[in-house]
């Protein structure tokens, strides 16, 4: 996994061509963190993303101290500290032993046998098993995140191709289809140990050869391998297999004839019709095995409607259950009572309705109350000829002449700007007296005399 000066280059930190800071990440760790935490902090946060980055860039999920070493080595020398760089990204779970990653596998898994790159020698993990605290340089790692990256990739890659119609691959054709994302059968055993993980596959071994089943789309785990999964998949072995011998034949049929020509051409009647019957013998081979291609294929279709009746099926169950439980306690007699119910209440709603419109109820009688007492009131009311004088009857007598002329008589006027003595006003106002006592005898009624003012 180890990558060229030139390549690295191409994506080191630009750190890495400080001389001197280098050198600091290059030593190696002190004892004990609480030494000098910001020295151990700072090589952590920068090996361990390197690290993952390095192994991305080569397309690997797994590491080891010597291939680390031979990828960072600069200037001739390595970094002192990888192995605590590790140690402390299995405690974080960045990275995990490539042996617990694959614990508690399935049956399958354990069936595939050594193909699986997992058996690590005991030599490898003995020091572990002592209680080291130093990593061993061949202990393979698998980096979570990547690993994780390519499992979902590959599962991209399945549901996005021709084979996602299909129940069962074999493992040949999961590694065509995922060669431009898994570089070595190693990472794709990766790839498929984190989906079976996250419960997208299973697999298992029939008659020597390596199966994968996926889930499919829309489920939210694979279901394990039954017997009608293997009676498909060999079908569809069958299939493939008298597709190829069938277009073999016709190949061959079809050389038979232009030998035949060939040899006609020369004269070679005999040799001619003799590969003609050569001919007409492959035709009817193929015809033969082409009927068989269409009683696999005829095998295939019923399967595939019956596993969509059965869905069918099982839709059916699940509308009426859920149906059983939405009419849980609905019965004809209760809903005959809803609908009397709400009859009721709506003729109930109109009558209201209706009287609102018509307004208040009483209307009529207070109006016909308030008329009688306004009536009352009018007829205890003060008549109208006491509230004003009565018109005279008898002619009115015009007013005695003075003996004074007008003229004289405006003089007696009281006017504010000239200066009259009092003397002159007694005189006047007696004279007014006089005049008016006589004016009231000769014009009012006797019969109506206004009162003093109280």
């Amino acid at each position: 996994m180890s990558v060229s000066v030139e390549k690295r280059s191409a994506w080191f930190p630009p750190d890495w061509d400080d001389d001197e800071r280098m050198s600091f990440l290059f030593s190696a760790f002190k004892e004990n963190r609480d030494v000098d935490c910001t020295d151990w902090d700072g090589k952590i946060e920068f090996w361990s993303p390197l690290i993952i980055e390095h192994c991305r860039r080569c397309g690997s999920v797994c590491v080891n101290l010597q291939d680390l070493y031979e990828s960072f080595r600069r200037k001739g020398s390595v970094p002192l500290g990888l192995s605590t760089v590790i140690q402390s990204m299995i405690r974080s779970g960045k990275v995990q032993k490539e042996s617990d990653f694959a614990a508690n596998v399935d049956s399958g898994w354990l069936s595939w046998g050594v193909g699986l790159l997992l058996v690590r020698p005991l030599k490898w993990t003995l020091s572990a098993l002592l209680g080291s605290g130093r990593v061993p340089l061949e202990e393979s790692f698998v980096v979570i995140e990547l690993v994780k990256e390519k499992a979902a990739e590959l599962l991209a890659a399945f549901r996005g191709s021709a084979l996602s119609a299909r129940s069962l691959l074999s493992f040949q054709e999961l590694r065509s289809l995922s060669s431009h994302i898994c570089p070595d059968e190693s990472t794709l055993c990766m790839a498929l140990l984190q989906l079976q993980r996250e419960k997208h596959i299973t697999v298992s071994l029939h008659e020597g050869e390596k199966l994968v089943k996926f889930s499919q789309a829309g489920q939210g785990r694979v279901s394990p391998v039954s017997e009608v999964d293997l009676g498909i998949y060999q079908l569809q072995c069958s299939e493939k297999l008298l597709e190829e011998r069938v277009e073999a034949l016709g190949h061959e049929a079809e050389t038979c004839k232009q030998q035949a020509k060939s040899l006609l051409k020369e004269g070679k009647k005999s040799q001619a019709l003799r590969c003609l019957r050569g001919s007409k013998r492959v035709e009817k081979k193929a015809d033969r095995l082409f009927a068989q291609l269409e009683t696999v294929k005829g095998i295939l279709d019923r399967i595939a409607n019956s596993q969509t009746d059965r869905l069918v099926m099982q839709a059916y169950q699940a509308g009426v259950a859920a149906l059983r439980i939405s009419l849980k306690g609905v019965t004809v007699e209760r809903a005959e009572n809803l609908v009397d119910q709400i009859q009721e209440l709506c003729d109930t709603q109109d009558e209201v309705n209706q009287t609102l419109a018509s307004g208040a109820p009483d209307a009529g009688e207070d109006s016909e109350d308030l008329e009688e007492e306004l009536k009352s009131l009018l007829e205890k009311s003060v008549p109208e000829n006491d509230l004003f004088p009565a018109v005279p009857t008898n002619p009115i007598t015009p007013p005695r002449k003075t003996d004074l002329p007008d003229a004289a008589f405006v003089q007696f006027v009281p006017n504010p700007g000239v200066n009259i003595t009092d003397e002159e006003l007694d005189r006047e106002l007696r004279r007014l007296t006089v005049s008016d006592k006589g004016l009231s005898r000769e014009s009012v009624s006797p019969q109506r005399r206004l009162e003093p003012a109280q």
